[in-house]
This record gives C-alpha cells, structure tokens and sequence, in this order.
C-alpha cells in the first residue's frame, strides 16, 4: 500500500480514482513477483473495488476503479461506448507542427504474436484503431503532445506515434535506441479523466499534473 494515499484522486461509495506512478503495473501479472500493483494495493483499503480499465506499466495517471459488480459493468460500458472523455500528455520525437496544429491517427492495430507483448499495425487483420493528436508545445527536436484516443486499444498511442515517425521517448518498447535513451522512463502520462458518475449522473472531471 506503500504511497497509495498520496495517490489518492478521488473516491466515494461508487467509485475510486487514483493515480498510478509509472513503473507501477495496474493490475496482476503473470508470476508470483508480477502480483504488487495498484489495484491490488487498492483493493488492501477498498476491497470491492473492481478493474474497469488498464494503464501500461510504464504509463501514469489517472486509474478508475468501479465499487462493485454493478459499478464496474456500468462504467464499463460507458468505456466501451466511448461515454468517458480520456486525455494524455506526451512528447515524442520530432517535430509536428507548430502549436495548435491537431490531426488523426486512423491505424488498425493488432496483437504481434511472434513478438508479444508487441503490437503493431495490421491493415488486414487489426482492429480499428483512432487516435486524436494536438501539439502542445516544441521542445527543440520533439514535440508536446496532447492525445486523445478514441478507441481503446493495447499500446493504442505508443504503436500510433512510432508508425507515424514520432516514437514517444523513453519507450522501452516500440522507440528506436536513440530516442528510448532521451527520457528514463516513458513520457507518456493520463492527465484528464471526464464521465458521468455512475449513479448520480452527475459530470465528473479529472486532472492530474503531468510529472514531466
């Protein structure tokens, strides 16, 4: 539980939101020393607190869990019917445009057997796959990025930005050498959570600081 209250966002009878230090995994792995994650610590203080959705390891920000069954299906269907507004921040390699300037990223993505955990795009068997991008800011040879996905896919803005040229830095997975070594970890980071409380209706807005 260690640095679970610091982490704390958010939390009542319906739902907790936390958030999630990179390094840290969201939920179990495979493996007796793959079991400490943040949903295991917090379900040591809230223990019907249920996964709704997952973060990578190396990502950070904000994580909501469902309080309950019930909780968890209804916020699940409200991510899976795109209901819940996600926003990131990242920087990656290379330049994108001058502030301001926004595009799409419109890439079917699928698991890369032979290389698992990998992903990658595939035209003829992915699933779709869209990523909405802003700049933020230049910074010398990369760029600030705000990203928002549209669909939820695995590593759906890491394979999105490496196919496009512009690999997040710090990436263990998916950035060449170069640009993996830039950053000691990977800059990308959940900065904005938006929905509706599951029982009240109520809007509900999100924000933690980008750490980098």
């Amino acid at each position: 539980m260690a640095g679970l209250s610091e982490g704390l966002v958010y939390v009542d009878e319906h739902l907790v939101v936390l958030d999630k230090p990179a390094g840290l995994l969201a939920v179990p792995g495979r493996g007796e020393d793959k079991q400490d994650c943040l949903s295991a610590r917090a379900q040591a203080l809230w223990p019907d607190a249920l996964v709704v959705h997952r973060l990578d390891m190396a990502t950070s920000g904000l994580f909501l869990m469902g309080r309950g069954i019930h909780m968890q299906r209804v916020l699940g269907r409200a991510f899976a019917e795109r209901a819940v507004d996600k926003r990131y921040e990242a920087v990656v390699a290379g330049a994108m445009g001058e502030a301001g300037t926004a595009g799409v990223i419109d890439l079917p993505l699928a698991a890369d057997w032979p290389n698992r955990p990998l992903q990658k795009v595939d035209p003829v068997h992915g699933r779709p796959g869209t990523t909405r991008w802003e700049v933020l800011a230049l910074q010398g040879d990369t760029t600030r990025l705000a990203l928002e996905p549209v669909t939820g896919r695995t590593h759906q803005l890491r394979v999105h930005l490496q196919a496009i040229g512009h690999p997040i830095l710090g990436d263990p997975l998916y950035a060449p050498p170069p640009w993996r070594q830039r950053a000691p970890r990977l800059l990308l980071h959940a900065c904005a959570l938006q929905l509706a409380h599951p029982a009240s209706g109520e809007p509900l807005s999100f924000a933690s600081t980008v750490p980098f």
